[in-house]
Order: structure tokens, then C-alpha cells, then sequence
């Protein structure tokens, strides 16, 4: 049976709902992040875009290229209110969804032509998706998901695109390099320095060659430049939190051992947050003393996955909780409320600083080992 595959993306997100809670916003160049010259912008709108902006650019420098931009720091909590919504809708009549963040979704409708016509049932389905949420949203239809999320990104802003089963190669082929997704900026750069700048180059090449240059990340940008992808659909499903406890060989009251505890159990659980590409909200610490009684405390805070703000929050917790000056037999830290986003620090408030340094630990974790390298922090 042939697959049908629906990639959905809503257009500049955070932008289209910040537009929704203010109309005064509609077709002013807009930069959502931190609001501070050390920030970084984590959207930005059609208008801002022309002049240069693009998003995880310093806010300094799209101020200076936008001078008229509308700045707004961003309510996540209102963009994961709106994203559910979404999911929600589509998860109501499609048989198989995938979330892949918080404002993109894979469909797998295979063997829906029978019945409705998958072509005319997407287009009714991003109709009511726009009708009931006053979101703009794309969508691609093709036989994979590669394929599917390409066409997306042709059809934008808040269009719709087809792609027939045998026309992939020729979709392709007079696109970029750089619309391959994982196609990173290194991969670009050393593929236009072997002349190669459009995907249909890439198609005309042996893939023995991308092999020989790139290893086995060659054959998988070989194979989605030719419209071959077999990954399947995962179904969605939200995990509620993740956590870590540490029971003690001996029951303790060294606030120095103690605080490295709770630290490196943050920084780890926001490694993997961002590995999970997840943001939590929610902090819980629980304390178990020497005699059994166990304690728990939480704290809420703006979506996150930055070690420096939960740091923060945990070494509080712990001040507001540990009041009986008894021995510590064990020791817990909990991430809740949890959602999907693609941001690898607190997109809010961190500043170009701080995401550098969380992108430069998480690449030396994911290729050594989460323990071989931490924040001096936790020492």
C-alpha cells in the first residue's frame, strides 16, 4: 500500500500567538526572546525576516537590523496552551501522530484514500485547525516524511503543498542543499566546496562517494535527496516528568556533598531535557531524613531546560525545605509539567553566553559520555 504522510507546521508560532492575544501586533516586524542586548531571538516574524533576522540570532544585532521591531519576551505557557489545542484537533481524526515539537506534527493517513481522499481530507483538516484556533498552518503531502516536510517549508507562509508518489526526485531536485533537514551548516559548507549547492547535484552523485566524505550521515542525506525515507510515524505520547533520586550509603548532613548531589542531578536531567528536546515548568525537590520521614517541595516557573535557572531553583528549594537539622538519608530532584520545544536554554532570559556553553557541553556529553564533562557549579 502506498504511504500517505502529512507533515503540519504552524506558521512563526509564537509570533501568530502573541498576533491572536494583541491585534495591534498584525503586520508589525516582530522579535520574541530575551528582551536584554545578551538575549537571543527565539522567533521572529515575516517582516523582521526581511531585514536579516533570523531566529537564535544575539538581540542586539537584530535591533540594529530592525530598528522598528516590536519587542516581546514570549509567554510559553500560552504557546503550550495553543500547541495542545492543535494536537488535540488533530490527534481527534488522524489515525497516527507524531508531535516532533511544539508546533510541528507528522500524520501517517495510509489507506485513508479509500475512504475520504487524503489530499481533500488535509485540506479540511488544516481548515478547521485554522477556523478553531485563528492559527495560520502549513502542510505537505507525500509518500515519507523527508518529502512531506520539505514541501512544507515550499508552501509557506500558511499554504499547502502535494508531492505524487514517483514525482519526489523532481520535487527536489532544483531546491537547495540546504532544505535537506539535517543538513547541518558544516554538512552545507563542505558539500558547496565539492560544487555541490542544489539537491539534484547530490541526486546525480554515486552514493559510494557520500559515504567515502561523510560517512554514514552521507547515505542518509543520499537517500533523502532522492526522496527515499522509510522512517515511520511514531505515535505521540507526552511524558509526564523525569527525575533522580540518590539514597546514601551513610546518612549525611555534609551541605557541601549534598548541594554537588542536587546540581549534578539538575545538570544531568537538563541534558537530557534538551536531548529529548523538552522544557519543564515545574521543580520538585524531596528529602528523606535519617528516621524515614520524607518531605517534598515544588516550585513553577517559565517553560525551561537551562541548568543555570534550575540550578538556581533547586539550591532555593532546598533552603525553604531542610528545616529539622537531622542526618539525610537520600535526596531527590523531579522535572514536571513537561512539553516539547526545540530550545536548548531558557529561549527567554539566557544569553548568547549561556546557550554557547549548554551547546558546547551537550556535543561533548553526546559524543564522551553525560559524566565526563559538568559545571564548576556542581563541584
Amino acid at each position: 500500500m502506498e504511504r500517505q504522510i502529512v507533515h503540519c507546521d504552524l506558521d512563526t508560532f509564537f509570533v501568530s500567538v502573541e498576533r491572536l492575544l494583541n491585534s495591534d501586533l498584525v503586520g508589525k516586524p516582530i522579535l520574541i526572546g530575551g528582551t536584554s542586548d545578551r538575549g537571543v531571538v527565539s522567533s521572529c516574524s515575516y517582516e523582521a525576516r526581511k531585514f536579516g533576522v533570523h531566529s537564535a540570532m544575539p538581540m542586539r544585532l537584530a535591533r540594529q537590523l530592525c530598528p522598528e521591531a516590536v519587542l516581546v519576551k514570549g509567554d510559553y505557557d500560552e504557546y503550550s496552551y495553543y500547541s495542545k489545542m492543535v494536537t488535540e484537533i488533530i490527534s481527534e481524526q488522524a489515525p497516527i501522530v507524531e508531535k516532533a515539537s511544539i508546533d510541528e506534527h507528522y500524520l501517517d493517513i495510509s489507506g485513508m484514500d479509500k475512504f475520504f481522499g487524503c489530499w481533500k481530507w488535509t485540506q479540511e483538516l488544516r481548515q478547521r485547525i485554522i477556523r478553531e484556533t485563528g492559527l495560520p498552518i502549513s502542510f505537505g503531502l507525500s509518500t515519507n516524511k523527508t518529502v512531506s516536510k520539505i514541501a512544507t517549508g515550499q508552501a509557506k507562509p500558511c499554504g499547502e503543498q502535494k508531492v505524487n508518489f514517483g514525482a519526489e526526485k523532481g520535487f527536489l531536485a532544483p531546491l537547495s542543499i540546504r532544505k535537506i533537514p539535517g543538513a547541518g551548516e558544516k554538512t552545507c559548507h563542505l558539500l558547496q566546496r565539492m560544487g555541490v549547492s542544489k539537491i539534484i547535484t547530490l541526486q546525480q552523485m554515486e552514493v559510494f562517494t557520500m559515504q567515502r566524505v561523510l560517512g554514514e550521515n552521507g547515505v542518509s542525506l543520499w537517500k533523502k535527496a532522492n526522496g527515499v525515507d522509510d522512517s515511520p510515524v511514531t505515535p505521540y505520547s507526552e511524558q509526564k516528568s523525569m527525575s533522580k533520586e540518590h539514597t546514601f550509603q551513610q546518612d549525611t548532613i555534609d551541605m557541601g556533598f549534598l548541594r554537588k548531589i542536587m546540581l549534578t542531578s539538575v545538570d544531568q536531567l537538563a541534558f537530557d531535557l534538551r536531548k529529548e528536546k523538552k522544557l519543564t515548568s515545574c521543580l520538585t525537590l524531596k528529602i528523606r531524613y535519617s528516621n524515614f520521614e520524607t518531605y517534598t517541595k515544588q516550585v513553577k516557573f517559565t517553560y525551561t531546560s537551562s541548568e543555570r535557572v534550575l540550578s538556581e531553583k533547586v539550591l532555593k528549594l532546598f533552603e525553604q525545605l531542610y528545616s529539622r537539622r537531622m542526618l539525610i538519608r537520600l535526596i531527590g530532584v523531579k522535572f514536571s509539567d513537561l512539553i516539547t520545544g526545540s530550545y536548548q536554554a531558557d529561549i527567554f532570559e539566557d544569553s548568547i553566553k549561556d546557550l554557547s556553553l549548554s551547546n558546547a557541553m551537550d556535543k561533548i556529553r553526546l559524543k564522551y559520555g553525560v559524566d565526563k564533562i559538568g559545571r564548576g557549579i556542581s563541584l
